[in-house]
C-alpha cells in the first residue's frame, strides 16, 4: 500500500472514531444519577425556619446536586450565548419539565422562587443572583463577569408539587483568563469586616461548623436576616463543583438565635478533597460574600485535639467551649 492510500485509511478509521465517540456521548447525554435522592441537611431543627434547602437538596452520596444539567425529568436549559468580560449582558434560561414544557409553577424558597450560583471553574467569582420569571417560565438576569473563561451556573429550585433541585450548566465567557488556584483558608477579610471559620468537614458526616463575623475587631451582634436567615453557605467540591447548600439550624424568629456573631452550620460532605464555602451575610444593609477552601478528610481519631473555639465562644468551668444555654440556646 503507499503513502497516500495508507493516510487515506487512517483519515477515514480517525473520521470513524469521532464519529462513534459523538453518537456515545450524545446517548449518555448529561450526568444523572439513577440513585434515590438523598438529604442534605443543615441540622435536625433546619425545618424550624421553613428551609426546604437545608432538608431536601437533591443528591446522593457520591453524586450531589449541580454536577448534571438534567436530573429527575428537570432540565437547565440556557438560551445560547457567549458573554464578553467585563460587560453586562442578559442571561435568560428556562426549567424544562418532565413533560418538556417551561415550568412555570415553582415554590418560594428563603423568599425566592430561584436561586442562581455563577462561578468560575476554578472556584473564583462567586455570584449570589436571584432572576425573574416571565409568565411563559423564561427566567432573566443581568449578569456582570469580570474574567473570561468557563463559569458553571447552577439553578436551585423547587417546582411545585416536585423535588428541591440543583441543576448546573457551563458558560463560555470570552476574555482574559488566568486560572487561580485558592490557598486553604480559614479567614475571610471583606472590607473592614472579619469572618473566622471553625470546624472539620468529616466525609459522610454531618458536620459542625461555625461562623464568626466581626467588624475592625468587634463582634457584630447585629446581623440582619437576608433571605430568612442570618446566613446563607453555599459549598462547592473543587474537583468536579459538586453542589451543598446548607443554612443554619435556627431562623432569626425563633425568639432564641442571637444576630450575631456566631452563626452555625451542620454540613455534610459526601467524600474527601478540597471545598470552596461561601458565606453570604447582612449587615448595614450590604450583603456581603465571605469565601474559604477547606479540606475534607477522614473522621479524627479519638483524642485528636480539637478545633479552636471561635473568638468570643463562651466557655464552661473547664475551659471547654460551651454549648445549649451557655452559648446563646443554639447547638
Amino acid at each position: 500500500m503507499n503513502t497516500l492510500s495508507k493516510l487515506s485509511v487512517y483519515g477515514a478509521a480517525l473520521a470513524l472514531l469521532s464519529l462513534g465517540a459523538y453518537a456515545t456521548g450524545s446517548a449518555v447525554g448529561p450526568l444523572r444519577s439513577p440513585a434515590p435522592a438523598r438529604e442534605i441537611t443543615s441540622g435536625a431543627e433546619g425545618a424550624g425556619h421553613g428551609d426546604a434547602h437545608s432538608s431536601a437538596v437533591t443528591g446522593t452520596a457520591d453524586q450531589p446536586a449541580g454536577p448534571a444539567s438534567s436530573r429527575g425529568g428537570y432540565t437547565l436549559a440556557p438560551t445560547a450565548s457567549t458573554p464578553t468580560a467585563g460587560t453586562t449582558t442578559e442571561l435568560t434560561f428556562h426549567i424544562i419539565g418532565p413533560d418538556g414544557a417551561p415550568v412555570t409553577a415553582f415554590d418560594e424558597e428563603h423568599t425566592k422562587r430561584l436561586h442562581l450560583i455563577v462561578v468560575r471553574r476554578d472556584t473564583t467569582g462567586f455570584q449570589h443572583l436571584h432572576p425573574t420569571m416571565d409568565p411563559d417560565g423564561t427566567w432573566r438576569t443581568s449578569l456582570r463577569l469580570p474574567t473570561g473563561g468557563v463559569h458553571r451556573v447552577f439553578a436551585d429550585f423547587t417546582p411545585t408539587g416536585g423535588p428541591a433541585t440543583t441543576l448546573g450548566v457551563d458558560l463560555s465567557v470570552a476574555g482574559t483568563y488566568e486560572p487561580v488556584t485558592p490557598a486553604p483558608s480559614r479567614i475571610a477579610r471583606i472590607d473592614d469586616y472579619e469572618v473566622r471559620l471553625d470546624g472539620e468537614l468529616s466525609p459522610g458526616r454531618s458536620s459542625p461548623v461555625t461562623l464568626t463575623v466581626t467588624r475592625d475587631g468587634a463582634p457584630v451582634t447585629d446581623l440582619q436576616p437576608y433571605l430568612g436567615a442570618y446566613g446563607h453557605l453555599v459549598a462547592l467540591r473543587s474537583t468536579d463543583l459538586a453542589y451543598l447548600h446548607v443554612h443554619p439550624d435556627r431562623s432569626p424568629d425563633d425568639g432564641r438565635t442571637a444576630a450575631g456573631p456566631q452563626i452555625r452550620f451542620l454540613a455534610e460532605v459526601p467524600s474527601t478533597g478540597t471545598y470552596r464555602l461561601f458565606l453570604d451575610f447582612q449587615h448595614a444593609s450590604v450583603v456581603r460574600t465571605a469565601e474559604f477552601t477547606l479540606p475534607a478528610g477522614p473522621t479524627p481519631e479519638p483524642g485528636a485535639l480539637p478545633t479552636a473555639p471561635a473568638a468570643g465562644t463562651p466557655e464552661d468551668d473547664h475551659g471547654h467551649p460551651a454549648t445549649g444555654d451557655r452559648a446563646g440556646g443554639e447547638h
